[in-house]
């Protein structure tokens, strides 16, 4: 009796069913899966937390649109250099930026700021970059005879060394990472930026206040003056009432002129005493630092002509424009990490290593342990979260964005006036000049008639008031107008110019 052994049928194969079909039939059900895919992902993104109707329709201003030509006309003048002080022929003024751009503290803060942002750059820049790290660990543990642990090891002590190597990096399909730090670098423009603010604001405080003090000892050079020309006053009125021609009332007249002027030079000397201490604060100094500070020797500076073309460049050319400009390129950036947020992250990660107990068999082929694999995060629910963190870096972008159009108006007004201040300034002088000049020739009369008793004192006292305060007021609107040249050297950025991006920023952007 011959048998036969017939070969088992396959789980998968049906009846009257060939090979060939079932290798179809499975080619179907993939096909069917790979085109479920990418619906499946479609739902479930549609599913979850999403930014619609999250927007912004603010812009930053074009310097173009504003209305300047009339207040801001070209002249074909040049912008201020970074050595704009030099104009007024002060070796000394010069020397005393130069010492508060090394040792002022609010540069100090500045630059510290500055090195933030750049630590803050390199850390966001290190997030695109793969991370590999290394450690070892050693532990001695008893391990549990009710746990996963099996025999010999369970209820006993053992060593457990630890040695690997791992990696990781996130694929950053969306752009987060990139978008981060191209929000770092912009944050450390706008520092860098801001940085140069403050020497522009340190450098045009020191000038002011150099010239105030220059002020200052016009005046009291003025106010000596007057007090020699009141002793001259008493001393022709005591002689008139020697010979009777006087009386006691001109005599304490002009004594007590002659007490109200060494007052006022008194007052000077004390306001000349609290501007050195105030120049030593800019410095960065002790009070005393003041105190060796020189006259200033302040020339009349350059001729004041504004460049052609100001308003649009001046965008490129005040340093608080730059800065507030970088700002809102940090924040259009913070919005598409915000937006990136979104969407799922995927992150690589691989490990090599070994594990052992004890030292015998720590380097053994046998305690070899690796791993590889993806990490998928997916928001679904947040109750709101990410939408709440993408309207707040909306509301940081058209904060920005009206910091800049603000920072722009302000800009162009405080060059407008004080182009206008000077002007005015000048037309006043040439005023000024003619009448201290007929002033002091009153002055010189009067006190020759009054000598000559062919008039009263009260003539050339009158006389000497007026010549008191034409001075005063020449000297005034002298120090006034190259206080507004060292304000208008400011307003025009006082040197700076924004630096060109480098190749690798422009690869970014």
């Amino acid at each position: 009796m011959s048998t036969s052994t017939t070969k088992p049928s396959r789980p998968d194969r049906r009846i009257g069913q060939s090979p060939g079909d079932a290798r179809a039939r499975r080619a179907h059900r993939v096909s069917l899966a790979a085109r479920a895919i990418p619906v499946l992902v479609a739902a479930v993104l549609a599913g979850c937390a999403n930014y619609a109707g999250i927007t912004s329709d603010k812009h930053m201003a074009d310097a173009g649109t504003y209305a300047a030509t009339q207040s801001i006309p070209a002249e074909q003048g040049r912008w201020p250099s970074a050595d704009w002080a030099a104009q007024f022929g002060d070796a000394q003024l010069k020397a005393l930026i130069d010492e508060a751009l090394q040792t002022s503290p609010s540069l100090e803060m500045a630059r510290a700021r500055v090195a933030a942002a750049t630590a803050f750059s390199e850390g966001a820049d290190a997030n695109t970059l793969p991370q590999v790290g290394a450690g070892y660990s050693w532990t001695r543990q008893r391990f549990s005879e009710s746990a996963l642990v099996p025999p010999p090891f369970a209820g006993a002590w053992q060593s457990e060394n630890k040695a690997f190597i791992n990696a990781s990096y996130a694929l950053d399909l969306w752009g987060k990472n990139r978008e981060a730090l191209k929000s770092a670098v912009s944050a450390l423009h706008a520092s860098e930026a801001e940085a140069e603010q403050v020497k522009l604001t340190l450098s045009g405080a020191i000038a002011r206040a150099y010239n105030e003090l220059a002020r200052l000892y016009a005046l009291r050079d003025i106010a000596q003056d007057e007090v020699r020309q009141r002793r001259e006053v008493l001393r022709v009125t005591n002689g008139r009432v020697t010979l009777g021609l006087d009386t006691e009332v001109e005599k304490r007249t002009a004594e007590a002129n002659l007490a109200a002027s060494e007052v006022a030079l008194s007052s000077l000397d004390g306001s000349l005493q609290r501007t050195r201490y105030q120049l030593g604060a800019l410095l960065g100094q002790g009070p005393d630092r003041g105190l060796a500070i020189h006259r200033p020797a302040l020339g009349e500076g350059d001729a004041v002509r504004l460049p052609d073309n100001l308003p649009a460049d001046l965008i490129s050319r005040r340093p608080d424009i730059v800065a507030a400009r970088w700002r809102v390129d940090a924040t259009l950036h913070d919005i598409k990490v915000a937006k990136a947020e979104f969407y799922p992250d995927i992150n690589l990660s691989a490990m090599i290593g070994l594990d052992a107990f004890g030292w015998g068999r720590f380097l053994r082929a046998a305690s070899r342990t690796a791993s590889v694999g993806p990490a998928i995060h997916l928001p679904i629910f947040d109750g709101g979260a990410l939408r709440a963190q993408l309207k707040g870096r909306y509301a940081e972008f058209d904060f920005a964005v009206a910091h800049y159009n603000e920072t722009l108006v302000a800009a162009l007004t405080e060059v407008a006036t004080q182009l206008s201040n000077l002007r005015a300034v000048d037309a006043q002088i040439d005023n000024a000049v003619r009448a201290d000049t007929a002033a002091h020739r009153a002055q010189t009369l009067a006190l020759a008639q009054y000598k000559a008793g062919l008039t009263t004192q009260l003539t050339a006292l009158n006389a000497q008031t007026n010549a008191l305060a034409s001075s005063q007021a020449l000297a005034n609107l002298r120090m006034t107008r190259r206080d507004g040249q060292i304000a208008l050297a400011a307003a025009l950025g006082g040197g700076y110019t924004a630096p060109a991006a480098s190749e690798h920023e422009k690869v970014m952007r």
